[in-house]
């Protein structure tokens, strides 16, 4: 049986802390990520447990009156404890060597075998459509898992908000951008 998932990305926000709000412009957004979602035929709704996450499909929610339901596995990947000055290149580099971690972050191996287990429950649940809300990095790396040649720059031209459709019928789903193009 098919099975699909919506991964999207949370809308622009104020910053990059958990509790970081939307801005304006986000807010509007999340009205068209739910303007977008309903006609999906979503049955489950799950997100990141970051502030800008949840408020990203609040209206949705409340339009569907389906329950957000947070998983710490969405989480966006810490990248180290400290304000890294070159972070860029030093993201660059995890995707080159997905063991790499530094100091109090969480390697490229770690963050996408925590953010594909959150797939795999899902697929092996009883439903049938999901809308997964979570960051950049950590759905760069669960699309990489599933195409080596999704990676850095990839990464760099996701938007906020943006969405991939995840279709599966096996193990290994059909993948592509959908957010900003008719599905």
């Amino acid at each position: 049986m098919k099975k699909i998932i919506y991964l999207i990305r949370h809308c622009k926000a104020i910053g990059q802390e958990a509790e970081a709000h939307l801005t304006h412009e986000g807010k509007a957004q999340a009205a068209s990520i739910a303007s977008f979602l309903a006609s999906k035929s979503i049955d489950v709704l799950y997100s990141s447990p970051f502030k800008r996450a949840i408020d990203s499909v609040l209206p949705f929610s409340q339009e569907s009156d389906l329950e957000i339901i947070l998983d710490q596995r969405l989480a966006e990947r810490i990248l180290s404890k400290h304000n890294i000055q070159d972070w860029m290149d030093k993201l660059s580099q995890t995707f080159q060597d997905k063991t790499l971690v530094f100091e109090g972050g969480e390697s490229s191996m770690a963050a996408s075998s925590r953010g594909l287990e959150a797939i795999w429950v899902f697929l092996d649940g009883p439903f049938h459509t999901a809308a997964m809300v979570s960051h950049g990095n950590m759905i760069s790396l669960i699309l990489n898992h599933f195409d080596d040649a999704f990676g850095y720059e990839q990464w760099k031209t996701l938007s906020n908000p943006d969405v991939y459709l995840l279709e599966f019928e096996g193990s290994v789903p059909k993948v592509r951008r959908v957010w900003g193009s008719p599905v």
